[in-house]
Formats: C-alpha cells, sequence, structure tokens
C-alpha cells in the first residue's frame, strides 16, 4: 500500500485522535483517513451521479 504525506492543522489532528485507540471507532490514524477518503469519495460519486458527471466505466 502506498504511502503519502498529508500536512494537518492540529485542531482537525486533534479531533482525530479522539476517535482512534482502544476507545475509539478506528485502530488506528491511518484506518481513520482512509475510511474517511472512502466516505468522500462515495459522497463526490453520490453528487456527480444526481448531476448525471458519473462515468459508467468505472
Amino acid at each position: 500500500m502506498p504511502k503519502i504525506s498529508v500536512e494537518i492543522p492540529r485542531e482537525l489532528l486533534e479531533d482525530l485522535d479522539d476517535h482512534v485507540g482502544d476507545d475509539g471507532k478506528f485502530v488506528n490514524r491511518s484506518d481513520a483517513i482512509r475510511a474517511s477518503v472512502r466516505k468522500t469519495l462515495d459522497i463526490l460519486d453520490e453528487i456527480d451521479q444526481r448531476h448525471d458527471r458519473l462515468d459508467e466505466d468505472s
């Protein structure tokens, strides 16, 4: 799996960390960020579909 580097504002990272770990919804930050990216892409696909911009081949 490729690795990337991103800059995230401290406040956003602190909020993210509230959901990571033994008491959180995600095992680690990477898991949380992957889930967020997937959800965002799903939302964008839904928007594109509503506006007839979704490529049927993808």
